[in-house]
């Protein structure tokens, strides 16, 4: 009986570690992969930080980049309009072209203006040659003209020369310096100079 009652304990601890041993096998696989799954989502989020981090930085690297460009482009058209700007003093210096520029400024603004009677701010040291000039545009034009130079009323005497007119009623003005005409230019001419150095722009869609 003593034997019998051992035997049935010895079989009943076995089962019992069997049934502990499959338990604890389970749980392991249990505990395992929940830590392999936290561990790969701790890596993939790691992974997304690192790789927006890389995008973050390439993108500053690449505005900052574009941003140097575009300055340095910026920079070759002001000095481009700034040395035309300065060729502005050799219309000045040949007095005859000056004097044919001046003529067809003042055609420009007398048709502009449509009126008969006007006068004009000029620099004091043009006087001479707008008198001339003015001579010459009321001989092109059709009709009688009245040009009065508003002497006292000087344009400045460090500008480039040019005309301002003023209509008889005073109402209207046209600017038609030489600087002014530059700016004109300039605004006009910006995108076919910038296309002409830089080559047309990928990105644009739309011309006028």
């Amino acid at each position: 009986m003593v034997a019998f009652i051992k035997q049935e304990a010895l079989e009943k601890a076995r089962e019992i570690s069997i049934k502990a041993d499959e338990e604890f096998a389970i749980e392991k696989s249990k505990l395992v992969r929940t830590e392999t799954l936290a561990i790969d989502a701790q890596y993939e989020r790691k992974f997304k930080q690192a790789e927006l981090s890389q995008q973050i930085a390439r993108s500053n690297v690449m505005n900052k980049t574009r941003l140097k460009v575009l300055a340095a482009r910026q920079q070759l058209l002001d000095d481009i309009f700034d040395k035309a700007r300065e060729r502005l003093v050799d219309i000045n210096k040949d007095e005859g072209r000056y004097e044919e520029v001046l003529k067809n400024l003042v055609l420009e603004c007398v048709y502009a203006l449509d009126e008969r009677r006007v006068s004009i701010r000029v620099r004091e040291k043009d006087v001479g040659v707008v008198k001339r000039a003015v001579e010459k545009a009321k001989g092109e034009y059709k009709g009688e003209l009245q040009v009065e130079i508003a002497e006292g009323n000087w344009l400045p005497a460090e500008g480039y020369g040019g005309i301002y007119m003023i209509s008889g009623s005073g109402k209207i003005s046209i600017n038609n310096t030489l600087e002014e005409r530059l700016k004109l230019l300039e605004a006009e001419a910006l995108p076919a100079v910038r296309a002409s150095i830089f080559g047309q722009n990928p990105n644009r869609k739309f011309y006028d």
